[in-house]
């Protein structure tokens, strides 16, 4: 019986336990810049731009989160030459897929943004069309006309990631797909390019990407106990 009874307390001591980590949810405000068009402003001599971007988290997952910028972009097209001028601002949410371990931060993520823009278009040259470019040559019209009080709104589906590199910065990009809502359109002419929109492809379809830098400021602490199996 005592022999039993020691083989029965030492199976005991030797079973596996779950023991508890403690994770440390942080929440705050993330804010940066776009990195790629700062480059891009700085090589490309038709174009100037400038994108804020930020986050706060709301809960394990979701986070609100926007962008607010404005470019200054010329087009030459093969038929026009015009300069897109004005700003934007988009709103929205991402979802976290990532599940992250301990105090990790990354994020591989889903999200949607509704985008509104207000701008000018100036037409500064054109080309009329010409049937017969082999016996005459296809004449440019110098134009200078501005459109002022133009707008728009769309929505955009994204996808992206953010990375934690030191203390509280973060890398990240993200992959978006645009559809316009509404689209108010200068007599004439057409808004080929928007303002946080890009290049308008069938109409009312875009696309865009960006590649951030961003600093989070941390308001408050969440500690929450993982299950740890041995």
């Amino acid at each position: 019986m005592l022999s039993s009874a020691m083989v029965f307390a030492q199976e005991k001591a030797e079973k596996p336990k779950d023991s508890a980590a403690v994770k440390t949810n942080r929440y705050g405000i993330r804010t940066g810049v776009d990195l790629f068009k700062i480059a891009r402003s700085s090589y490309e001599k038709d174009y100037k731009g400038f994108e804020v971007v930020g986050d706060y988290r709301l809960t394990k997952k979701y986070y609100l989160a926007g962008e607010i910028g404005n470019e200054n972009k010329t087009t030459d097209d093969d038929r026009l030459n015009f300069t897109t001028k004005g700003t934007y601002f988009k709103v929205g949410f991402d979802y976290n897929l990532y599940e992250n371990w301990l105090d990790m931060e990354n994020m591989v993520y889903i999200g949607m943004r509704y985008g509104v823009s207000a701008f000018s278009q100036t037409l500064n040259s054109y080309k009329i069309y010409n049937r017969y470019q082999y016996f005459t040559p296809t004449q440019t019209i110098e134009s200078g006309e501005k459109f002022d009080g133009l707008s728009a709104q769309w929505v955009e589906v994204v996808a992206g990631v953010k990375a934690k590199i030191i203390n509280n910065f973060y890398l990240g990009f993200s992959f978006r797909i645009n559809k316009l809502v509404s689209n108010k359109k200068p007599d004439g002419f057409d808004n080929l390019y928007i303002p946080g929109f890009n290049r308008t492809y069938d109409g009312t379809f875009g696309a865009g990407f960006n590649y951030t830098l961003s600093y989070m400021i941390p308001i408050y602490k969440k500690k929450v106990p993982v299950k740890i199996t041995n």
